[in-house]
């Protein structure tokens, strides 16, 4: 009974000193971390969240409270200290024969993999994709100002040409500019007798021709018009000259401002561009009465030609400084290029802000019938791409550049098209277009980074880690120390990085197999099974794989696009081609062929699966031209569309859908 006693009073005296040791142990963590925030700048400025300091404070007094019991226990007696040193021997040498091993596989892992693809030609040493050293004088980067806008994340460029109607002082003008009214409706019961004799159009609301009759009325209104890259509607009449439309809406009841708003199809005033991109609405509707409602041009988005050529002028200099430096034959960004992400990168905010701007004017000069200011315009643009091409060799090439070399490209030959919806093109400007389309080969350039980026990521894996894939900027300590895959890569075998590498090159290689290079093809069936093997690859957790998941990329959707934009422009080539014919003939070929070699040296093939692209000549004296599309069918030239109006990639066929001049 007295042990008993003893016991319990031992164990009473012992837990007020294990919960002060903790109590002090918390205090002691909790106050050494809040004196690292008051000490170092970079953790100053980004401090912890104090749930997260009381955490820490929780989970280290624990851990420093388990150590003294144990060094406690260890110490009070020979027996517990020897168990205490074979169990972190037998510990530590199970930890280092465990590291050895996933060592020992991963480099081998690694090694047996870059063997197989440097027997199939591949490249994975970083240094074979460093650009060599070009003259000064002949460096598009080395001309005035150059490097200091198109080089990095920043540019007063951008800032300036950032011209779009939520950036530019345009903007605060049209919010305080009257109304510009188009068409006025009045909707009378059927039963009433109808005075006409004000109106211009007299519709039925429940007519399914209706939307269409009200769309050719409000474009006759209007004039032409076009949309711009930043969601301007240009317009060649002034404002205050175009004049409101009175429509008559017959309906059995009072439609909602919605309900008259769809009344107004979605290619109002202009159509949707080429690629078929979603615009946000150039119409207002409001209800000024009972029965009557007002239809009027949304300001914030709509300038004239003559307005927006005459407020882009300013920029005029900046793009004779461009033009005279882009006459230099090489595109070399300085800067170091030991690791490919540290190299210097292209500011592909400016190179888009500034092709929209080209795009932009070349569109208003079309809309006033200036066609060899708009070519002058668009061969600008067309050039600009050679920022991102990196002439001479064409590395290192990352497939963000080529994304955003396919995208620009895309806005080119949207641009071009608009020319042929409004019949402004005439022969020398086509001729020149045609030079220009031709040298537009997209594929190349993704083909170049896959082939660059594997032995970029590879390099990287191996010297840096896991630190390379941290977003830029994230180099302090204290965010080191709060990203916890920072302190896996401290922790996990290096054997994890190697085997990660390997997955690398080999899913990247095996997206090579999608193109061929020898027709210069896209196999969209060789896709789709890399990217179905690459998300089981991926599906599950591994440390194999994980890092591997992060750098390769979504290789289908990434191709598509390419596929698609190479298409059309191969598609615009040939339209320039027809449109050459017509003026000559008075009517398009019957059949492709007869383009050349008079008009067209070659006629291009279909990216999709290299047979030729699909044409005839329509009843209507139009044609029709398309490519099969990424399903390798031919759907007789229909192409489909996603609930928001977008293109499915991998549907339908790839129309040039402008109309032209008949």
């Amino acid at each position: 009974m007295n042990e008993t006693s003893e016991s319990i009073q031992k164990k009473t005296r012992h837990l007020p000193s294990a919960v002060l040791i903790w109590l002090a142990s918390f205090i002691l963590v909790v106050f050494a971390a809040m004196m690292v925030v008051g000490s170092v700048p970079s953790v100053r400025q980004e401090p912890p969240h104090p749930l997260s300091v009381f955490i820490a404070g929780i989970i280290g007094a624990s851990v420093l409270l388990c150590l003294w019991l144990f060094v406690r226990w260890s110490s009070c007696c020979w027996r517990n200290l020897r168990r205490s040193s074979m169990g972190l021997a037998v510990l530590a040498t199970s930890i280092a024969i465990f590291y050895t091993g996933e060592n020992w596989r991963g480099k081998r892992a690694w090694e047996n993999c870059k063997r197989a693809l440097e027997a199939k030609g591949t490249v994975l040493d970083w240094n074979a994709y460093i650009p060599p050293p070009v003259p000064d004088e002949q460096n598009i980067f080395n001309a005035p100002k150059m490097q200091e806008w198109f080089v990095g994340s920043s540019s007063e460029l951008s800032q300036r040409l950032n011209t779009g109607p939520h950036g530019w002082e345009a903007a605060g003008e049209s919010r305080n500019a009257s109304p510009v009214i188009v068409a006025e409706l009045t909707v009378v019961p059927a039963k009433a007798s109808l005075d006409s004799g004000k109106t211009e159009l007299t519709l039925r609301f429940d007519d399914p021709g209706a939307r269409a009759q009200a769309k050719k009325l409000i474009n006759d209104a209007v004039g032409p018009a076009a949309i711009g890259a930043q969601d301007y509607t240009f317009f060649t009449r002034p404002l205050n000259q175009i004049k409101p439309v009175h429509i008559l809406l017959v309906a059995d009841k009072v439609p909602t401002i919605k309900e008259v708003a769809e009344l107004f199809p979605s290619d109002t005033i202009a159509p949707p561009s080429l690629w078929y991109r979603w615009y946000s609405n150039r119409l207002q509707v409001e209800s000024v009465g009972t029965n009557s409602f007002r239809v009027a041009l949304n300001l914030e988005e709509v300038q004239t030609a003559t307005d927006y050529l005459a407020r882009s002028d300013r920029f005029e200099t900046d793009f004779d400084l461009i033009r005279q430096a882009l006459k230099r034959p090489y595109a070399r960004m300085e800067g170091d290029y030991q690791e490919q992400f540290t190299m210097p990168i292209p500011n592909f905010v400016c190179i888009r802000t500034l092709a929209q701007t080209l795009a932009q004017r070349a569109q208003c000069h079309l809309l006033l019938g200036q066609p060899e200011k708009a070519l002058r315009e668009l061969t600008l643009f067309h050039d600009v791409s050679r920022l991102l091409e990196a002439r001479p060799t064409g590395k290192p090439m990352s497939l963000v550049a080529a994304m955003i070399n396919a995208a620009i490209t895309g806005l080119y030959v949207d641009t071009v098209a608009d020319g042929m919806r409004l019949q402004a093109w005439h022969e020398p400007q086509l001729i020149a277009l045609e030079e220009q389309l031709q040298d537009i080969h997209l594929p190349r350039y993704a083909v170049e980074a896959m082939q660059d980026e594997t032995a970029g990521v590879c390099r990287a894996l191996e010297t840096t880690g896991i630190q390379a894939f941290r977003s830029f900027g994230k180099t302090n300590l204290w965010q080191k120390i709060k990203n916890p895959e920072f302190l896996l890569s401290i922790a996990m075998p290096r054997g994890w990085f190697y085997q990660n590498m390997a997955i690398v090159a080999l899913q990247r290689q095996k997206a090579l197999s999608g193109f061929d290079r020898a027709r210069e093809i896209v196999l969209p069936g060789e896709l789709d099974k890399v990217s179905l093997e690459a998300k089981t690859v991926f599906n599950d957790f591994s440390p194999y794989t994980f890092l591997a998941a992060r750098a390769v990329p979504n290789w289908t959707r990434a191709w598509q696009t390419l596929a698609r934009n190479q298409t059309m422009a191969n598609e615009a080539f040939l339209v320039c081609a027809l449109e050459r014919y017509r003026i000559a003939h008075g009517q398009y070929p019957e059949t492709l062929d007869v383009l050349a070699p008079r008009y067209v040296e070659k006629i291009p093939q279909d990216i999709i699966g290299g047979g030729p692209l699909k044409y005839r000549r329509t009843d209507d004296g139009q044609f029709a031209l398309y490519s099969i599309g990424w399903n390798e069918r031919d759907d007789g030239g229909q192409a489909v569309l996603n609930k928001d109006g977008r293109p499915n990639s991998e549907q339908g066929d790839w129309v040039w859908r402008y109309p032209t001049a008949q």
